[in-house]
């Protein structure tokens, strides 16, 4: 059972002690799979990121070219709008900053729509993704992540319900209006804050 155990409830406790479990959710100590659809195929030849919209010049880049790419390691927290959180997550991969660096953002970038596989997107603003522990994970506790987990990039931007952490990334795209994705046209909130019980809109 995913909310079962002495260990589990203790360290809620803990974690509720000193003001780290945002309201209305549960710890958990395993990390449940949840998402829409299929688990999508990767392939390594074919696959790339882009990165476009209201930027001087579009980037693309091939799986090869990604790997090339600086890497960070940074640990934090995970916030499912479906009410569990996992603590301590140890995430390996490119920093959100690092490819910023790398665009000229034009007049009036404010929001990033996130692109998944199979048409799948989530809009977040740009202030949010301009921080210093969100990154394009390509690890997950010292292991690449897992198929179901989002293999081989998957965004993780902590400080905002999980849904927010696109699987199967494949490209940013910076525009001047914040345009909902897919799960926010179908009910869920614009921003997802968990320390604000963002989980739907209203």
């Amino acid at each position: 059972m995913l909310f079962e155990g002495n260990e589990r409830r203790e360290r809620e406790r803990e974690k509720k002690a000193v003001g780290l479990l945002p309201p209305g959710q549960s710890l958990t100590l395993k990390w449940p799979v949840l998402h829409y659809g299929s688990v999508p195929r990767f392939d390594p030849e074919r696959w790339d990121f882009g990165v476009y919209g209201l930027v001087e010049a579009p980037l693309r880049f091939t799986w090869e070219e990604f790997n090339k790419l600086a890497k960070t390691t940074r640990t934090s927290d995970f916030h499912c709008v479906t009410r569990w959180s996992r603590f301590d997550n140890q995430w390996e991969g490119v920093a959100f900053r690092e490819i910023l660096g790398r665009v000229k953002l034009k007049a009036g970038a404010a929001f990033v729509l996130v692109h998944g596989e199979q048409g799948f997107t989530a809009n977040i603003p740009l202030a949010d993704l301009d921080r210093e522990d969100v990154l394009l994970a390509t690890h997950h506790d010292g292991e690449p992540l897992s198929a179901d987990h989002g293999y081989p990039v998957r965004l993780i931007v902590p400080h905002l319900y999980a849904w927010k952490s696109v699987k199967w990334v494949r490209g940013i795209e910076f525009l001047d209006y914040n345009n909902p994705g897919f799960w926010e046209r179908n009910g869920y909130h614009m921003r997802g804050d968990p320390w604000k019980e963002q989980r739907f809109s209203e």
